[in-house]
């Protein structure tokens, strides 16, 4: 049974289509750099914050489908919680799809869990995807890019290339045996280091560019903070 029914463009040669896709799954892959120094360099910095070692590397936590969202503002409890840019996989109609959306966590409650942190929040996703194999031929140069508003002032949050990520042939061979996502499954694929830091985010845009090709898909939304009464 579905979850979640988003209405989604999948952009190919022939053009694009909206259409309203079943969402049954929901993984966010973390711990997904190709540089494993780097990675245990960043696993012992937020040790220290008192988040704890991820069980494994990468590691797929399940999140609700009903947390997706195209929408341009979410609600969130407190003002602790922060997005951050990430590439997405989506198996539709027998085809591998490419996305990018936002993993918007509660930084507090990732102290308490980094499972039940990711559950929190909705993530906002853009509505646009491309056909994988269009971009798989010049895979390492897509871009993930981020920004914040702060100070009344839009800023850089993140930027870089997919390549600091492991490959989507590789995260999914980690992932599943055959090395495929099941049909109607969505992946949040990893982030990128925050410029300054990682911290809460009011508003927050993100996108994935692709310079080969000339083309962009581009989401943005605000935070909405409810009160915590106790």
């Amino acid at each position: 049974m579905a979850l979640r029914t988003l209405t989604l463009s999948f952009q190919n040669g022939s053009g694009s289509q909206p259409e309203a896709v079943p969402v049954r799954q929901t993984v966010v892959a973390g711990w997904t750099g190709r540089d494993p120094a780097a990675v245990e360099k960043h696993i012992v910095e937020l040790e220290a914050l008192g988040v704890a070692r991820p069980a494994s590397t990468p590691i797929f936590y399940r999140v609700a489908s009903a947390r997706l969202t195209t929408d341009g503002v979410i609600e969130v409890s407190g003002a602790t919680s922060g997005g951050e840019v990430e590439y997405l996989l989506l198996r539709h109609g027998g085809r591998t799809w490419v996305g990018v959306g936002s993993d918007h966590t509660d930084r507090e409650v990732e102290k308490f869990g980094v499972t039940i942190s990711k559950q929190m929040c909705d993530k906002p996703i853009a509505s646009q995807f491309w056909a994988f194999d269009e971009v798989a031929p010049h895979w390492d140069q897509l871009i993930l890019r981020s920004y914040v508003v702060e100070n009344g002032q839009r800023v850089i949050y993140q930027e870089g290339p997919v390549a600091a990520m492991l490959s989507p042939a590789d995260l999914l061979a980690r992932f599943a045996p055959d090395g495929a996502l099941p049909d109607d499954t969505l992946m949040f694929c990893g982030t990128l280091a925050a410029h300054g830091g990682v911290r809460a985010t009011g508003q927050f845009a993100f996108e994935i560019e692709d310079p080969v090709l000339k083309r962009k898909i581009a989401h943005e939304y605000r935070v909405t903070c409810l009160p915590v009464l106790g």
